[in-house]
């Protein structure tokens, strides 16, 4: 039996074992790389992160790189489980823990902070992401005239606040965020920059949205789950009898989906204009451009047991004058919304999330939010 074919059957054999299915990293399944210093088995794009350090990380194909027989035995011995529990045994609960569907620098940080920096093995006590205060310069997109900026950024958890200030040594701050309405996602497309952060939150009950970046990602990625950390902080406060594990889903999430549709007015006799939506759980926002500060308008997609529905096509003798046909209406109890999407796949998934929305059950929070939206709209 050749050496290639003796080592191909001995990966194989490890393979097999609990944990080694998916990538150490990213969880995707399947994975086709390993690193035989690390003793893990990883994903072809997590494998070129581990590639830029090399000190640490040394990846092999599992099909076409040549194993040698220690390598083999060190694999074997190891594997995802039993580094897990090494690398990963004190992540604190509000630190995200990217997935393959995360962007690089998120991805990046998670498997640095692992293996080059070791910050979750047993022996660390204290995060930087607990020291209760951070203050830090980051880029910040203008409102009106769309450039980057240098501005300071304070987030204090005594005080449960983010501020940003205009100048260094400004003693006012250009803005106060209660960091229990924020809401922070990754956004390098949108954003044109690969560590670009969007934070959205609550300004007199409407959707303020902040762009900003830092050229650093370790930087960058610091902020984002030292945010999570001061919220945690704030809903053990607010929830005292909650698990950690009903809290963690409360602190920052990924928007459900975003994209163009094009709209109807409220008389729907208007042109369908083309706009950016946002769907964030049950807010559905629009914007005339994706990197704008505040929505045009929302939808609130409460429960269908209260009169909420989505469905394919639009009714019987609308006018519709957009380049795009697949329409989509969604009934609430005050009123009806019509859009159209370019293609019938795009149309397909919106309605998806937008079923799986009205589907799941409703929250007190969710009540109050949906009364709140009522009342202002």
């Amino acid at each position: 039996m050749s050496v290639n074919s003796r080592a191909a059957r001995a990966l194989k054999e490890i393979l097999q074992k609990p944990g080694n299915d998916t990538c150490a990293d990213c969880g995707v399944p399947d994975p086709t790389w390993g690193s035989c210093t690390l003793g893990v088995f990883i994903c072809l794009e997590c494998s070129g992160i581990h590639r830029n350090i090399p000190d640490i990380s040394k990846v092999k194909s599992l099909s076409l790189s040549h194993w040698e027989d220690h390598e083999l035995k060190f694999m074997a011995e190891n594997g995802n489980e039993a580094m897990k529990g090494k690398y990963e045994s004190a992540v604190p609960v509000y630190y995200y823990k990217p997935t393959h569907r995360d962007c690089q620098v998120l991805r990046e940080q998670w498997i640095r902070a692992k293996y080059e920096r070791k910050e979750f093995c047993e022996a660390v006590n204290s995060f930087r992401y607990e020291e209760g205060t951070r203050d830090g310069v980051l880029m910040k997109r203008g409102r009106d005239n769309g450039q980057f900026l240098s501005r300071r950024f304070v987030l204090s958890e005594r005080e449960g606040t983010l501020k940003y200030f205009t100048k260094y040594d400004a003693k006012e701050p250009k803005a106060v965020i209660k960091v229990d309405t924020i809401n922070a996602t990754f956004q390098p497309e949108k954003i044109g920059n690969p560590n670009g952060l969007q934070i959205t939150y609550l300004k007199d009950y409407s959707t303020r949205n902040i762009f900003v970046y830092h050229e650093n990602g370790k930087e960058i990625v610091d902020w984002f789950n030292s945010i999570r950390a001061v919220q945690l902080h704030y809903l053990k406060v607010a929830f005292p009898g909650a698990t950690d594990a009903e809290l963690v889903p409360k602190l920052t999430r990924n928007f459900l989906k975003e994209g163009h549709m094009e709209k109807t007015g409220p008389k729907q006799t208007e042109g369908f204009k083309k706009r950016w939506f946002t769907l964030d759980h049950r807010r559905l926002m629009y914007f005339k451009d994706p990197l704008d500060a505040f929505a045009k308008g929302e939808v609130f997609l409460g429960n269908r047991d209260h009169g909420y529905s989505a469905s394919a096509g639009l009714p019987p003798g609308t006018h519709c004058n957009g380049a795009w046909q697949h329409g989509i209406t969604i009934v609430t109890p005050d009123r009806c919304f019509l859009f159209t999407c370019e293609t019938e796949s795009d149309q397909q998934d919106w309605l998806k999330h937008f079923n799986d929305v009205m589907s799941a059950q409703m929250s007190p929070q969710e009540f109050t939010m949906e009364a709140l939206f009522k009342h202002r709209h």
